[in-house]
């Protein structure tokens, strides 16, 4: 299940990656207070939030980890590049940490559990910080092999996987650059940089840490799952759909997961996107039957 344990680099990688746009994130509020955060910010920072949330949902989530569709090459490269952009670790170990959750969802190997230390107060407490971002700072490395050998298997993936340090310098670098070209200024380079690269991604970090806790703990719950996770609305549009987490979790392989009436799922309507364009196929779409089957019988 591990794979030794991660080096002293990839650990002091983690916390920077963790903790600088978390500073960002908590200094935006004096910032944004009277000076400093223009429109073409907001626009940068929607456009890049947008693009790397969906490379993570639809890309590294829903495709290379559940195989919710097939993609042809062009587009399972793009989906690699723009997942890796969110900056939350390079694409093989992000898989492997994620189907090592579903094989042990709130139990006993589930690398981020939110139940890992109990029920009461004081244990809930700690298992949601543990749950949320605590889990990275462990030394424990999920062993890649087992867990994703079809990535290691893939060139292309490889490379990409390598080539995550680069898409992390373009990620942060893109938007002051589309900032100082567009207000043609240092000032707008250096305003795009803090909002549409340092808090853009404390945001994106947290939406999706958020799944890993939160949406363990609090929610509707109108599916039967092996684990304790739950449908938690407040999340939905952030999240691109992947707080409908119930649901995800009664049927991981689907490309769908906010599957009831209302349930917003903007991940699912790109799928759908890309294959009306031809670009994904065999796309793994819910089914009333089995819908039906996962409903508990106490729903209405």
């Amino acid at each position: 299940m591990l794979a030794g344990e991660k080096t002293a680099t990839e650990m002091w990688l983690v916390k920077v990656f963790a903790v600088v746009p978390a500073l960002a994130l908590v200094a935006a509020v004096p910032l944004a207070w009277g000076w400093g955060l223009g429109w073409t910010d907001i626009a940068l920072a929607v456009f890049f939030y947008t693009l790397t949330c969906l490379g993570a949902t639809v890309g590294f989530h829903r495709y290379f980890t559940h195989g919710a569709f097939t993609a042809n090459r062009g587009l399972r490269i793009a989906l690699a590049v723009t997942g890796s952009m969110a900056m939350q670790g390079p694409i093989i170990g992000w898989v492997a940490d994620h189907r090592r959750h579903h094989a042990f969802a709130d139990r006993e190997g589930d690398p981020h559990s939110p139940w890992r230390y109990g029920t009461s107060a004081g244990a809930l407490v700690k298992g949601f910080w543990h749950a949320h971002m605590g889990w990275m700072f462990g030394r424990d490395k999920t062993n890649a092999v087992r867990f994703a050998p079809d990535l290691l298997a893939d060139n292309d993936i490889q490379r990409v996987d390598r080539l995550f340090p680069v898409l992390t310098v373009a990620t942060l670098l893109l938007p002051a650059v589309a900032g100082g070209l567009i207000s043609w200024s240092w000032w707008g380079a250096v305003t795009a940089f803090f909002w549409a690269s340092l808090v853009r991604v404390a945001v994106l970090h947290h939406v999706t840490w958020s799944v890993n806790s939160i949406c363990h703990m609090i929610g509707d719950r109108p599916f039967e799952a092996r684990d304790k996770s739950a449908n938690f609305w407040p999340l939905a549009i952030l999240s691109m759909g992947e707080s409908w987490h119930n649901s995800h979790h009664a049927d991981p392989t689907c490309a769908r997961h906010g599957v009831r009436r209302g349930q917003i799922d903007i991940s699912a309507r790109l799928i759908r996107v890309f294959e009306l364009l031809g670009w994904a196929t065999k796309v793994r779409w819910p089914r009333p039957e089995r819908l039906a089957r996962k409903l508990k019988a106490t729903t209405p």
